[in-house]
């Protein structure tokens, strides 16, 4: 038990002790990962009530919606890609890592929001785009930033512990927004999207705290 307890008292340790770049990173991490989760979620319901006509998920409809989402998803994934590779270079230079990540965040949550205005199925690619931009950028800028802050001898430590709160939010996601989704609005799972644009957007403010190394 004596190691243990040491283990957990160093993990506790490194905790409190975290450099200040990565405390002000943790609520962007945080909240952007909310959003993904949300939208893992909640895509597939909320385009076949609102752009397929249907809430059943057994009906030909709502597997037709499904199979679009598929494509969506593709979509974003190709389009995160690119950015990766054209864009976020491109931006960061110009403008420097913590700011490019947020207005990468931003774009992701103008993706978001514009699920509550576009009905036509095919129009939604376009929203994909800015989400796809976002994920591009949640994948690599707060490590990218991070890398340059943290102390090397503690570099692997320090993200794995950055990691948790990759996966804290996917819990909480998991345990509580299905609860929150029936309390408020059990009939319309399109502000579950205005929810994650909520949240992303806060994501993008919190990464205006984060100094960045370069």
């Amino acid at each position: 038990a004596g190691r243990g307890d040491t283990m957990l008292s160093q993990i506790v340790g490194d905790f409190s002790g975290m450099p200040e770049t990565m405390k002000r990173l943790v609520p962007v991490q945080f909240f952007s990962w909310i959003a993904l989760f949300i939208m893992w979620i909640n895509t597939t319901p909320v385009v076949a009530q609102y752009m397929f006509g249907s809430a059943d998920p057994a009906s030909a409809a709502y597997q037709a919606a499904g199979n679009w989402v598929g494509v969506m998803f593709a979509v974003y994934n190709g389009v995160a890609a690119i950015a990766a590779l054209l864009v976020l270079p491109a931006l960061s230079k110009r403008l420097g890592k913590a700011r490019t990540h947020a207005i990468c965040l931003i774009a992701g949550a103008i993706g978001y929001a514009s699920f509550f205005v576009i009905r036509d199925p095919q129009l939604l690619l376009i929203s994909e785009v800015g989400v796809g931009i976002a994920w591009a950028s949640i994948l690599a800028m707060p490590y990218a930033i991070l890398a340059s802050s943290l102390p090397q001898a503690k570099l692997g430590i320090y993200m794995g512990l950055f990691n948790v709160f990759v996966v804290v939010p996917q819990l909480l996601v998991a345990t509580v927004m299905g609860s929150i989704t029936k309390a408020f609005f059990p009939t319309e799972p399109i502000f579950t999207m205005a929810f994650a644009a909520g949240v992303l957007l806060v994501a993008a403010l919190a990464t205006l705290r984060v100094r960045d190394a370069g």
